[in-house]
């Protein structure tokens, strides 16, 4: 009875170690979210600009068809209505041409999977001509039916479990996963995105369920795809939707054991620390010294697309797109350092925060469009596309998996580190300039500064900096200039 025991839980372990797996192609790191960006849009995306950057991962919008709600609002990718891949980023046809175009240049995709409930009263239509009736919890297109959902009632009290997990988000019925029905559905709609080659799953509002059951449904879910291109035994990554900021009854501990977790405590401290509430010398024990879940176990973020809306977490010290700068430095700070798995944030212009994606006639999304500076247009920000986040990833990349060393501060808002001796990076947020001579912890050389140009063969589109035989270097970085970071790296070294 032991041994039985014993092995169970070593297939319980293997699982789970699986699961925090990213299952990134070699020498790559980075994930971005392309919010409602769709399929075809994304392919070109991998092939042209994600695959040559270096980008590792794409995190896509819920690929299954959600209910037609009126103004055609982003949350709707939150109501489903069925499991079929139909919605307004494309037909299954696109999605599985997507995920095969993006594997093949080295892109993992990362599917936004919503299944703690279904479309709310008012969604009685999808996006691939289902229907369904909310209020007598009707999908036929699955199907569900009442007997599939846990009963009505709302979620008042976060210090009760129970009605946080029994009870319905904002009116979105309430699937019952305890139920084994439920379960063989999931795990069908899982397991056929598992087939379409996706590496791994952000599981939207995990927090609303039991433990237990995501536990049983992530330990069916088949192993990936070797078309594809992932190992043998290759398991999905699983990234849970858990905000957990202290204070409720439920805690991310309840999930690190099954997967990783959103980590939004990192949104909302490295906010504050950008927006100078704390100060950068502070981040010298950045990651679980600041009450962050484990390395492995935390996705990480300077914003989502929630919580830049005020949703979620964080509130009005998540940094976003509108305030350039500090955001730029704080993604360069999160992707120069080697705590979690980051993720990178790709938005869509908004003033008010239902909007839905840009379209071409109220209804079909429209593609972003690019200029010469790689940036875009359209009513698309692609922070991606920004020069001091892209070439960060880069970054990222040299660094590899080389230890933070040589970390400097001058006791406020100016700091630096090396990774090991393959990168090094340094950061002013302070109303002076920072005028000293660091130790890089790279050789001697011409390097070129990533943030403010790049490499462009021998010579350097923006500053260089020259380090010493000795590794030390004289960094320049005014209060007042465009960006408050430099870095340089092995590979670009001039």
């Amino acid at each position: 009875m032991f041994l039985t025991k014993s092995l169970v839980c070593l297939a319980i372990l293997a699982i789970a170690n699986a699961q925090f797996n990213t299952n990134y192609a070699a020498g790559r790191s980075g994930m971005v979210h392309l919010f409602e960006w769709k399929w075809d849009d994304i392919a070109a995306e991998c092939e042209n600009f994600l695959g040559p950057k270096g980008y590792a991962g794409i995190q896509v919008s819920p690929v299954n068809e959600n209910a037609v709600k009126d103004g055609r609002p982003w949350w709707e990718r939150y109501q489903p209505i069925s499991y079929k891949l139909t919605t307004r980023s494309g037909n299954e046809q696109q999605f599985a041409s997507m995920v095969r175009r993006c594997n093949n240049v080295g892109v993992r995709t990362y599917v936004d999977v919503v299944f703690n409930h279904m479309s709310a009263d008012g969604g009685t239509y999808g996006t691939g001509g289902s229907t369904a009736s909310p209020s007598t919890k009707s999908y036929p297109a699955v199907p569900f039916s009442s007997l599939d959902f846990n009963p009505t009632c709302g979620i008042s009290n976060y210090n009760d479990a129970n009605q946080v997990r029994n009870c319905e988000l904002v009116g979105l019925r309430d699937l019952n996963q305890g139920n084994s029905y439920v379960r063989d559905k999931v795990v069908e709609f899982l397991d056929h995105l598992i087939d379409l080659g996706v590496a791994g799953f952000r599981v939207d509002a995990a927090k609303h369920m039991w433990p237990a059951d995501l536990g049983v449904i992530y330990g069916r879910l088949k192993n990936l795809n070797t078309g594809h291109g992932f190992a043998s035994g290759s398991k999905a990554y699983i990234v849970q939707e858990v905000i957990d900021m202290g204070g409720e009854a439920i805690s991310k501990s309840e999930y690190t054991g099954l997967g990783a977790v959103t980590e939004f405590r990192h949104s909302d401290s490295i906010g504050k620390c950008f927006r100078g509430k704390d100060k950068l010398t502070y981040m010298s024990n950045w990651g679980t010294g600041w009450g962050f879940a484990a390395s492995d176990r935390s996705l990480v973020f300077v914003d989502n697309h929630d919580n830049q809306r005020g949703h979620g977490a964080g509130g009005a010290d998540v940094l976003t797109y509108k305030v350039p700068k500090q955001y730029k430095m704080a993604s360069a700070f999160m992707l120069a350092h080697p705590f979690g798995t980051p993720r990178v944030m790709s938005s869509f212009s908004f003033d008010d925060t239902d909007q839905g994606p840009p379209t071409t006639d109220g209804q079909n999304i429209a593609s972003p469009t690019f200029n010469s500076d790689k940036s875009c247009g359209g009513g698309w920000v692609c922070e991606h596309r920004w020069r001091q986040i892209y070439n960060m990833v880069a970054f990222r990349n040299a660094a590899a998996d080389a230890a933070l060393q040589n970390w400097w501060s001058n006791g406020s808002n100016q700091v630096a580190f090396s990774r090991g001796n393959r990168a090094f990076v340094a950061f002013n947020n302070d109303n002076y300039d920072l005028n000293s001579s660091l130790q890089t912890g790279l050789p001697g050389g011409t390097y070129c500064d990533v943030i403010s140009g790049e490499k462009s063969g021998s010579s350097c589109t923006g500053k260089s900096v020259t380090v010493g035989s000795d590794g030390r270097a004289n960094i320049n970085i005014s209060s007042s200039a465009a960006d408050g970071v430099v870095a340089i790296h092995v590979n670009a070294k001039l």
